[in-house]
């Protein structure tokens, strides 16, 4: 693609199904670099990620090349599959189905990645769902609350 020139920064969010509690200190850390390896292998950037028992925020650089869409397929996929393979959960692992994708300007990235990289310290003010009604709040995104990453009833 010659002469295309973008600066795409985009902030994913995404849930452990029914917000199950399964991501765990001991091995989130390699989750992440298997999904910024992800990220990376489909031509995007990862700026930072990170996560807390039930959820997961990523801030990415995007390629032109692939929709947010398709990317968020692969990372929650193939991270699902890892997931399952190290057998690192009793049981199936999986995503949610959905996300939240929101884009940001050059001059918000310091403040995004902050925010990302303060995730641990937030919730414990703050819960999932209140956090994630306030992003879509703030971007001005119309939502219908049983939409929203629900708890299995």
């Amino acid at each position: 693609m010659s002469n295309t020139y973008t600066q795409l920064y985009v902030h994913c969010v995404f849930a452990v199904k029914f917000r199950s509690g399964l991501l765990q200190p001991e091995w989130d850390g390699r989750l992440r670099a298997y999904i910024t390896a992800i990220v990376q292998n489909n031509g995007h950037k990862m700026l930072a990620i990170n996560n807390v028992a039930d959820h997961l925020h990523m801030l990415v650089g995007l390629s032109p090349k692939q929709s947010i869409s398709d990317m968020l397929r692969l990372v929650k996929g193939d991270s699902s599959e890892w997931i399952n393979s190290e057998r690192l959960v009793l049981g199936k692992f999986q995503w949610q189905e959905g996300y939240g994708a929101f884009s940001h300007s050059r001059s918000q990235i310091d403040a995004v990645v902050k925010y990302i990289q303060g995730q641990v310290e937030h919730h414990k003010k703050v819960g999932f769902i209140d956090e994630y009604k306030k992003m879509l709040s703030d971007f001005s995104v119309d939502f219908d609350e049983k939409y929203i990453f629900q708890p299995p009833s």
